[in-house]
């Protein structure tokens, strides 16, 4: 479309500005009917107007040809602009990092239910705080409390918009103006400086930090129980790990101290794994559930890590506390939209058929893939593979060891199955790496691995369609070698 920037064009082949259009000129121009009828005059013609202003700065430059600013050129440039104004910023990609609830990518993906009752519920009007029996205004903690309440043995629940949010307003509403007691070893930060002292400071409240890093006990919470405290508060960990000389209180442990006390006892889970994930030989992550019964006044957890659904923060717990938390002014500036709420639903909604839940939710699915059906996927992939990087990368099938990922279980792997692609230079290897990853994840749908060793490696894990791979090839091929060798 243009010269390359700082490439002066100068003797017969240079262009002057006499030789530019006018923004009318170009967009009555014929070639411009379909684009105008695709995306409207308006539009196109604010588009014109910008391609015209970039080729005038480059006239004056002198940094154009002549060819680039004939008419079909520019048409051609115009019909350019307006497909990349309106490619979408946000993309699907395909995640090959190994980590299977990656943060950056979107963490949970929506099982297909979910994505269709979205569709459906956002295609008209619906009844968000509605109540169709009475005909009268409702509440929309009614379209998810039920299920969250029969799946955690909960009394009562509501939803904010993540979890991060239900923490703040779980400590704002049940501890503000008094004290909150936190273990030395759970002032958490997990990502964007989300620190439980500062969390305690937003939401009104006195922290009051018991135990030390890597030990606390029954005692210390004891200890710090007065006439100013009103609340306990556990954060699992789910961030990191401390090992070694380690001691730490379990709720079962703190419920009956707190009820004795007359204080609150709340727990923050963060992840919200409502499955028992030991049963498919993953380590056992803390349930809301297990908290409910363990005797916690309220439980928050995410939506979209191990539960597998959309960004939202879950409280549950009591009856009387929940009601405590809904009424607190701050509620309805941290509310659910109706998008995630519809979501949430379905996915939930799954959970009543915990033995479909492997085919049905993708995160489920994916954490529980065996091995074999990732070194099957391998060894499919690896022929089409070699034969489009070579002879630039070496292609081998490597075993691998994938993550939960968003602070679940940290320091586990599961064994997992991928490609290695490995540069056959000797020079310049972090360079020819780098330059494979960017083709990669410049693909029409872009693939995200990771670099490790001295290799790009493709973690096999997350990949549901591998045609979805093999279709881009010719594209990665083409990128990487040029349009003459593809």
């Amino acid at each position: 479309m243009t010269q390359p920037p700082g490439s002066i064009v100068h003797g017969p082949k240079a262009a002057s500005l006499s030789q530019l259009p006018s923004v009318d000129r170009l967009v009555q121009h014929p070639g411009c009917a379909e684009l105008i009828r695709a995306h409207g005059a308006v539009f196109v013609t604010q588009q014109a107007r910008t391609l015209l202003a970039q080729f005038r700065r480059q006239l004056l430059d002198g940094v154009a040809t002549s060819e680039a600013v004939q008419d079909a050129a520019l048409v051609e440039a115009l019909k350019e602009s307006c497909e990349a104004r309106l490619a979408p910023r946000m993309k699907r990609v395909i995640n090959l990092t190994g980590t299977t609830i990656h943060t950056n990518l979107g963490r949970a993906v929506l099982a297909p239910a979910a994505i269709d009752h979205v569709a459906h519920m956002m295609a008209g009007p619906n009844n968000l705080e509605f109540d169709l029996d009475s005909g009268s205004r409702g509440d929309r903690d009614s379209v998810v409390e039920d299920l969250i309440c029969e799946i955690t043995g909960a009394e009562a629940a509501t939803v904010v918009n993540n979890n991060a949010a239900a923490v703040l307003l779980t400590i704002a509403a049940l501890g503000y103006g008094r004290e909150v007691i936190v273990s030395r070893g759970e002032l958490v930060e997990i990502g964007g400086a989300f620190r439980m002292p500062d969390v305690m400071a937003s939401a009104g409240a006195h922290m009051v930090e018991v135990g030390t890093t890597n030990r606390t006990h029954l005692k210390d919470y004891e200890r710090a129980i007065n006439s100013k405290t009103a609340l306990i508060m556990k954060v699992h960990t789910s961030n990191y790990a401390v090992q070694g000389f380690t001691s730490s209180v379990a709720e079962s442990e703190l419920a009956p101290l707190a009820r004795s006390k007359g204080v609150l006892l709340a727990t923050d889970l963060g992840s919200g794994s409502l499955l028992d994930l030991s049963a498919y030989g993953l380590p056992k992550e803390p349930m809301p559930q297990d908290m409910i019964k363990a005797g916690c006044d309220v439980v928050t957890f995410s939506g979209d890590k191990l539960l597998g659904g959309p960004q939202a923060g879950l409280i549950a717990g009591r009856r009387e506390v929940i009601e405590r938390i809904r009424r607190f002014p701050m509620k309805r500036a941290l509310r659910v939209s109706k998008l995630p709420l519809a979501a949430l639903e379905a996915t939930l909604k799954l959970y009543l058929r915990p033995d479909r839940l492997l085919q049905e939710l993708p995160t489920v699915r994916w954490l529980t893939r065996p091995k074999e059906q990732m070194q099957a996927m391998a060894h499919v992939l690896l022929p089409h593979f070699a034969q489009a990087l070579s002879p630039r990368y070496f292609t081998q099938m490597v075993d691998l060891l994938s993550q939960i990922g968003s602070g679940s279980l940290p320091v586990e792997r599961m064994p997992s199955c991928g490609l290695g692609l490995v540069p056959t230079a000797n020079k310049a290897i972090g360079r020819e790496l780098e330059a494979l990853s960017r083709a990669l994840r410049q693909l029409p749908r872009p693939v995200v691995g990771r670099i490790e060793k001295d290799r790009l490696l493709l973690d096999l894990r997350c990949l549901d369609h591998p045609e979805e791979l093999l279709e881009q090839l010719p594209a990665l091929r083409s990128a990487l070698f040029g349009s003459v060798n593809s």
